[in-house]
């Protein structure tokens, strides 16, 4: 647990006064002199403050996500274990694996792609290995191909992170088959908007708006969490594709589709809340020429936003400092470049890199 001193000692490191302090985290002076000294309890929302102003977690995670990720990769899997038995497979592995996805999307929140990537590929491989060699019956069957759909849009998510652009593409057009194989045209619909969100950063925008309205169209019956996810993304591909009318639809559309979200989501959609779709939000906003607009709206998603997710974090500021720089705020946008670059340490990521070589050719030519 952070305690006051933990925070004065931080903040010292890294040369700010507590009058600096104050002024970047938005609390009073003599509010955060109580707090590290004791005076006053340490709130989490004190301590996400200071990491975002200074760059870095206070603390490292109690479990090493790194650790993790690599001890997955040389366990042994299930499937491994289930095949050596016998080559009928239940709706216990079923289940089993549908639980080890979960846990690899969450490690994409805190392990890079360089780590991550080989053990979601071992995973997919040995998850098609067992389709292709295992007996079961049709209802297993189902669970199995949507695992497998599900572990094709991880994969080509994270090899999209790392700028393996063309693999990333077989990968989710493999998971669209997948998913027709397991009858679930929502998992479907989730694959062709993950594409459709890469072709609009490295691709055709026009092209990338057409599957992204393909997927908003085919999943007219997907829970209104996951109708969120795809409108974003077709507010991105429209916006990049300089459709401003469709944007500003479509972003309204998130907005009142969000609004009438409930308990019955599915897992994937767990990191879609108010702060994301700000950030995009924001975002479309300055593809239309609104840098002013955008600015409180990043400003106070990644204020809140957990320092461990450092990849996140690094893009998110990326675009602060893009709308700062549109809006003639040089200063602050090297600023938020210079943050960037320090959460972008934490978790390497091509996505991001990238992101930040843009933001820094952009203020250099300002």
């Amino acid at each position: 647990m952070t305690s006051g001193a933990d925070l004065r000692a931080a903040r010292t490191r890294a040369g700010y006064s507590l009058n600096a302090m104050a002024r970047q985290a938005h609390f009073t002076k003599s509010y955060l002199s109580m707090v590290e000294t004791g005076k006053r309890l340490v709130p989490p929302e004190v301590v996400t403050a200071y990491e975002q102003v200074l760059g870095a977690p206070l603390a490292p995670p109690a479990t090493d996500p790194v650790r993790v990720a690599h001890e997955w990769l040389v366990s042994e899997s299930p499937i491994a274990q289930q095949t050596r038995s016998g080559r009928r497979v239940g709706a216990s592995l079923a289940e089993n694996l549908e639980h080890r996805v979960v846990e690899l999307r969450h490690l994409d929140d805190t392990v890079s792609s360089t780590n991550l990537g080989p053990v979601v590929t071992k995973e997919l491989t040995e998850a098609q290995h067992l389709l292709a060699n295992a007996s079961f019956t049709e209802a297993v069957g189902r669970r199995l191909f949507a695992v497998v759909g599900e572990l094709a849009q991880l994969a080509g998510w994270v090899a999209s992170d790392a700028g393996q652009y063309r693999q990333a593409e077989r990968l989710y057009l493999s998971g669209v088959d997948a998913a027709n194989n397991a009858q679930d045209r929502i998992l479907g619909a989730q694959l062709l908007s993950s594409l459709s969100y890469q072709m609009a950063n490295v691709g055709n925008p026009q092209d990338a708006a057409l599957v992204a309205r393909t997927a908003v169209a085919g999943a007219k019956h997907a829970t209104p969490v996951v109708r969120t996810l795809f409108l974003e993304r077709l507010a991105w591909a429209s916006a990049k594709a300089g459709e401003h009318e469709d944007t500003r639809r479509a972003l309204d559309e998130v907005n009142d589709t969000f609004e009438r979200r409930g308990p019955d989501e599915p897992e994937w959609v767990y990191w879609l809340d108010q702060k994301e779709i700000d950030v995009m939000a924001g975002r479309c906003l300055i593809q239309l020429g609104r840098p002013g607009d955008a600015e409180p709206l990043l400003s106070h998603a990644i204020a809140h936003y957990p320092a461990e997710h450092a990849r996140e974090i690094a893009l998110y500021l990326s675009w602060l400092a893009e709308s700062h720089a549109r809006a003639g705020d040089t200063d602050a946008a090297w600023e938020s470049l210079r943050r960037a670059r320090s959460y972008a340490s934490a978790m390497p990521s091509e996505r991001a890199d990238t992101r930040l070589d843009f933001i820094e050719r952009l203020l250099r030519q300002s």
